[in-house]
């Protein structure tokens, strides 16, 4: 694929705009309708600039534009596969589970010995040969059911028109490379590939998250641009780039051998950080084994003439001590010396903002203390960045949650377990006081122009602080985030595609009721529950070498049920970040428009199931105090088992660590909006303004004046202030 293809379908996954190709013109007005029709299929559309900018070019040119932009658009709503289901007529003639069990042991009788399915622990499901394997052909199940009939309710996400490829591409190098937010593993490999193909032109002044800078800084090297390093951690994560490595740090990289004039350059980088700042050589304590591994590689003994960069690697070996910060402010806080800690603190505003808890701790029931570690925050906020400000903010909020307190970890994979919360509280008065400082400074740095249009949808979807383990799809909001949900059919959809094994995952969901049993004893959909009240199971798959799909619906205007979680769990073979496809997604839709298992049109969500949990657990839809239904957004992995997991061995687990992320507050755009001045934000209530906006919401609107400036789903990080 050529660069120019590959940056349109960049423009067009992120920023929902059409490139119009190179071509000759034409009266292609009625190839455009056509484009937009089958567009329309898909759940998309084109606006009114883009229909008719396309409507000016050769026929041949849009029927060529229509064939990329769909085959982009299907895979981002999962309409790239065929979905097919095991019952045939699912969501109808799906039978009881025990009597589909009963006629798969007879169907068995009849052509296997019984002793080839059967053992001391009972029958095997998966020796039986109906079981776990489609009994019909995709082309049968599209013959099976009824045309699908359009709805007003339907999603349409309108395409807009994108300008010159190469402005376009630009400004989407920039905004990545100068996101205030960590990446995801999808966009580092976005702003690696745009990195490349801008190098030439203007360059970011600013990277401001350290990964973003890595990815950017291996251009620049090839490129003999001056690096933009200001720490050795920097050089470190240069090299873990160079060799294709894991510039988080997070997993060790397995370096590569470096070409000569590639190692001179990195250790000129390291030799003038520590010349012009010694102290920074204690950075490299925390990480001397990689650091040890990287001077393998580099043979910093061949150079004399950098001597500062031979210390770094003396330190690593421990020939050279490099007392850290970190070590400073341990041993001030074991002597319980409060004032020491911030003097040492004071020094490195991040860190002490990271051990600000601990610090308030230290100093709750004395009003000197508390008082200095507050005016140490005052002091040290204009320091320190804006998504470190919100964070602390949100952390703060969440101290204040009364009755039983459990603490939820996250990785950057999405891995997550909860542990009981055993810190002691900390006063109203004095969260009070620290959230009004930090906020104070949020509002400080806030650079939106009024007028500002809001989309009503987004004042609930929580401040995207880090993208790190954000899944890569469609419709994907930060975790935390809580977005209204019509009553209707609700749709579960997961898809899978083995790589080598044989791999078979299972789509459930846990049913919980408001009552006395909280989160402990959840009902059940699953392959080995196939109905309950209401909600319905497509049919286990058990082997997915062409792919394999399953579904559950659940309607929600009859559901007896409160909060419905579903997951996807890793019953054997490959796992989430092994097979060679897997997603998991839901849509809404209305019963009377039929259609098949999977209609692109009422997709409102797919995402990619990556990470090395066995348990995926995407979101969670809870009913309100007036009979609304509200979706949170999880994005976490349970470890789960090697296999064998399922609905009724995880739902203790899954619970606990559910009920953990919906009860906590998270900062969202409501908070951030309200910290501008009264009168300056208005809700958009679908009218065209008389003067250019700034817009903020999920998708860009059709009704915006010339002038307007848009942050949608995909800029919505652009507003977490540096």
């Amino acid at each position: 694929m050529s660069h120019d293809h590959v940056v349109a379908e960049l423009v067009l996954r992120r920023r929902r705009k059409v490139l119009v190709p190179d071509g000759p013109g034409g009266d292609g007005r009625a190839a455009a309708r056509r484009f937009d029709a089958v567009l329309m299929s898909a759940g998309f559309k084109l606006s009114k600039d883009a229909l008719d900018a396309f409507g000016g070019l050769a026929d041949e040119v849009v029927t060529d534009l229509a064939a990329s932009v769909l085959d982009v658009v299907r895979r981002e709503v999962g309409d790239h596969v065929a979905h097919n289901a095991y019952f045939r007529d699912f969501p109808d003639g799906v039978p009881d589970t025990v009597e589909f069990w009963v006629d798969c042991v007879l169907d068995a009788l009849k052509v296997l010995p019984v002793e080839e399915f059967t053992s001391a622990e009972g029958i095997n499901l998966l020796a039986l040969p109906k079981y776990g394997r489609y009994q019909h052909t995709y082309a049968e199940l599209v013959a099976a059911h009824a045309e699908f009939l359009p709805s007003a309710d339907d999603r349409v996400t309108v395409l807009h028109l994108g300008g010159d490829a190469r402005t376009e591409a630009r400004e989407l190098y920039f905004a990545l490379a100068g996101s205030a937010v960590p990446l995801n593993e999808d966009d580092l490999r976005d702003l690696a590939f745009l990195a490349a193909h801008c190098a030439q032109g203007p360059q970011p002044e600013e990277i401001p998250v350290r990964e973003n800078r890595a990815v950017v800084n291996r251009v620049r090297l090839s490129e003999g641009l001056p690096l933009l390093a200001d720490t050795v951690t920097d050089v470190l994560r240069l090299a873990c780039a160079l060799s294709d490595g894991d510039v988080t740090l997070e997993t060790p990289t397995r370096f590569r051998s470096l070409p000569r004039g590639t190692r001179r350059k990195l250790l000129a980088a390291l030799d003038a950080i520590v010349r012009d700042a010694p102290g920074k050589l204690a950075d490299v304590n925390a990480r001397r084994e990689q650091w040890k591994r990287l001077g393998e590689r580099l043979h910093p003994h061949e150079f004399p003439q950098w001597p500062h960069a031979q210390d770094v690697f003396a330190v690593a070996r421990q020939d050279k001590r490099a007392p850290s910060l970190a070590s400073r402010v341990e041993a001030a806080f074991a002597d319980g010396d409060v004032p020491r800690t911030l003097a040492v603190l004071r020094t490195a505003p991040g860190m002490l903002f990271r051990a600000l808890d601990r610090l308030l701790r230290t100093a709750e029931g004395d009003t000197g203390l508390r008082d200095a570690v507050v005016k140490a925050v005052a002091e040290t906020a204009p320091h320190v960045s804006g998504r470190v400000l919100l964070g602390i903010r949100e952390h703060l909020m969440n101290r204040e949650i009364p009755g039983e307190k459990r603490r939820v970890f996250v990785n950057r994979k999405g891995g997550a377990h909860v542990t009981p919360d055993a810190r002691p509280p900390l006063s109203p008065e004095t969260i009070s006081h620290v959230c009004e400082i930090l906020d104070a400074e949020v509002r400080a740095r806030l650079t939106l122009k009024g007028p500002i249009l809001v989309d009503p949808d987004i004042l609930d979807v929580a401040l995207p602080l880090s993208g790190k383990a954000a899944p890569t799809g469609f419709g994907i909001l930060p975790r935390g985030s809580v977005t209204p949900v019509s009553t209707g059919l609700l749709r579960f959809f997961t898809y899978w595609k083995e790589r080598e094994q044989t791999t078979d995952y299972d789509l459930s969901v846990l049913l919980f009721a408001d009552g006395d049993d909280g989160w402990d004893e959840p009902d059940w959909v699953s392959y080995s529950n196939l109905a309950e009240h209401g909600a319905v199971h497509s049919g286990d798959v058990t082997e997915a070498p062409e792919g394999a799909s399953e579904f559950i619906d659940i309607d929600l205007a009859k559901a007896r049920y409160d909060r419905i979680v579903p997951q996807v769990h890793v019953f054997s073979g490959e796992g989430f970040a092994e097979v060679a496809e897997s997603f998991f997604g839901f849509m809404l839709r209305q019963a009377e428009q039929d259609g098949m298992p999977f209609e692109p049109a009422t997709v409102r969500m797919r995402s990619e199931l990556r990470g090395t949990g066995q348990v995926a657990l995407p979101l969670v839809f809870v009913r309100d105090a007036v009979g609304g239904w509200r979706a949170k957004w999880l994005h976490v992995h349970l470890a789960g088992l090697s296999e064998g997991n399922t609905a009724e061995n995880t739902r203790v687990s899954t619970g606990l660590l559910v009920a953990s992320i919906v009860d906590r507050e998270y900062v969202t755009f409501r908070h951030l909006l309200g910290l501008l001045p009264e009168g300056s934000v208005l809700p958009d209530d679908g009218t065209t303004p008389e003067t250019p906006v700034t817009y903020i919401g999920l998708q860009a609107p059709d009704h915006l004046p010339e002038g307007s400036t848009v942050y949608a789903l995909d800029s919505l990080p652009d507003l977490v202030p540096l």
